[in-house]
This record gives C-alpha cells, sequence and structure tokens, in this order.
C-alpha cells in the first residue's frame, strides 16, 4: 500500500477562505479516520485544493464514502455505472459550460449535501477558474437590523428555474455536452432557514442563493426580490472570495453548507472534463443566535 502522509501541509490561498493541501494521496487512503486533518482543513478554510492527486472514479466514490458518503446529483444523467458520479464537460465546440452563476450545490433538497468534490481530468490552458465565497462572512458582515430581521425567515428553494421542464437548462440543452436531464419534478419546493447553524463549526451562514432561491416562505416573490437581491450581493462581494486556477489532477472540496461557488465560462475552442460527487448531508437547522 501507498504511504499516507500522517501530517498534512495546508497554506491559505487568499484572507477570506480557502487552502491549498499537500501531504497526502487519497488514492492511499483507506479509511476515515486518515481524513481528519483534511475534514479539519475544510472546517478552519470552507475550500481545499489538492493538487496532483492521481485519483480513478474508484477513488473518488471511496474518498467520498469516507468523508460520510455518496448523495445523487438529480436532473444530471450520472456516469454510466456509477449513479453518484456526474461527468462535469464542456467541449470545444459548447458555447455554455456547467454552473456559471453563484449557487450552492442542490440548495433544493431536504437535506442538501454537505461536500462537493471535483477532480480535474482536463484543463484549458487559461480560463475555466472557480470562485467561492464565504457565507459565514457574508452575514457577520450585514447590520445587527438586517440580522435580525433574517434570523426569523425561511426561504423556498426550487430546482425549477434551472432543471424544470421548459426551464433555462431544458432551452439551452443545444448549447452544452452537459448529461441534462429536465423533470416536472425539479418544480418542488423546499423551505429552508435563511441563516442556518453550521452542523460542524456553529457558526452562522448565509444561506440564499440566486440559482436555486425562489423567495422568502410566506412572501411574494415581488415581494422577496429586493431583500434576495441585496442579499445575493453583499454574499459574493469580491473581498469574501478566493479563486482557483485548476490544473489537471487537481481535487476541490467545499462545504455547501457555508459557501456559494461560481464555475466562470471566460474559455472557448478547447474542452474541460471534469468529475464530480457530493457528500450526504443533513436538514438545514436554524441559527439560534449563540454559538
Amino acid at each position: 500500500m501507498k504511504h499516507v502522509a500522517a501530517t498534512l501541509e495546508v497554506q491559505p490561498v487568499a484572507g477570506a477562505l480557502g487552502a491549498a493541501v499537500t501531504g497526502i494521496d487519497l488514492a492511499a487512503v483507506a479509511e476515515a479516520a486518515q481524513l481528519e486533518g483534511l475534514r479539519q482543513a475544510l472546517a478552519d478554510h470552507l475550500v481545499v485544493f489538492l493538487p496532483d492527486q492521481h485519483l480513478s472514479l474508484d477513488d473518488l466514490e471511496r474518498i467520498t464514502d469516507l468523508l460520510g458518503g455518496r448523495d445523487v446529483t438529480p436532473y444530471v444523467e450520472p456516469v454510466e455505472g456509477r449513479p453518484c458520479v456526474i461527468r462535469v464537460i464542456k467541449e470545444p465546440g459548447d458555447v455554455l459550460n456547467f454552473a456559471n452563476a453563484w449557487h450552492t450545490d442542490l440548495s433544493y433538497l431536504a437535506e442538501p449535501p454537505s461536500f462537493t468534490l471535483l477532480h480535474a481530468w482536463e484543463v484549458p490552458p487559461a480560463g475555466g477558474d472557480t470562485i467561492w465565497a464565504n457565507q459565514y462572512l457574508a452575514y457577520e458582515r450585514l447590520s445587527e437590523g438586517l440580522k435580525q430581521v433574517l434570523g426569523g425567515l425561511e426561504a423556498v428553494h426550487s430546482a425549477g428555474m434551472a432543471y424544470g421542464t421548459g426551464g433555462f437548462l431544458d432551452k439551452v440543452k443545444g448549447l452544452t455536452s452537459m448529461a441534462i436531464a429536465p423533470s416536472p419534478d425539479a418544480y418542488a419546493e423546499r423551505v429552508h432557514p435563511v441563516v442556518l447553524h453550521h452542523p460542524v463549526t456553529g457558526r452562522p451562514a448565509l444561506y440564499v442563493n440566486p440559482v436555486y432561491t425562489t423567495r422568502f416562505a410566506g412572501w411574494t416573490q415581488q415581494e422577496s426580490q429586493a431583500l434576495l437581491s441585496h442579499l445575493w450581493a453583499a454574499a459574493v462581494n469580491e473581498n469574501l472570495t478566493c479563486r482557483l486556477r485548476w490544473a489537471r489532477h487537481t481535487l476541490a472540496i467545499w462545504d455547501n453548507r457555508c459557501t456559494m461557488h461560481n464555475a466562470l465560462n471566460d474559455y472557448s475552442g478547447v474542452r474541460r472534463e471534469m468529475y464530480r460527487t457530493s457528500v450526504t448531508g443533513s436538514t438545514p437547522r436554524a441559527w439560534s443566535g449563540t454559538l
């Protein structure tokens, strides 16, 4: 068996969030206890980047299991024989890429995933970066008055705008090679707290995003729009972000409970291929007001 380093090297990449992690070969990891240092790095930095991880899809699934178990991604056809793995692809002739908008993965589910893993197999020579934003800081920087208002609010999340039959991705499916599977089921709605209590760190995080959050519970969409737009703009202020310049074999892992992210579509005529899994999560709990 390959050697697994006992001590990780964790180097922050930005002031708000993000760290490069070296000193571990995930292809050689066989037990959950070997990932404790990685879990701590995620708790501290929210998103971690591990370069030079030569992983097969079997390896990717195993690491996902060791972090908490595999979850299914609805409305995207999975890799054949691997129901919890999706291929994130942009071919040279494609106009659109996948996930080119600020969002939190699968927030429309009753139990959204805790972590996402994304492994790079082929990357463009320039462009195609991903940006993350720290939602702890997004909440922390709001006024005390607005925090009091948000503490009593819940928001409605739905995949319908993106994945519903007749939704955005259904209308543009000829512009992408992604195996999107639009469905009327995507219009189902889930209600989550606007400010969640992170189950590991105990910290409050803003939990609304412009792709899946449609309105506040008990409010109309029109009534909700101004405040939601304000929150979305505050949540992705450039001072709250970090950015990854992908390289082949880089693995990124991020915490969906306290981040948003955006995959930039600033490259054309070249290929980008990645494989993604999600780690099972739990029902979001509302922030109680105390650590």
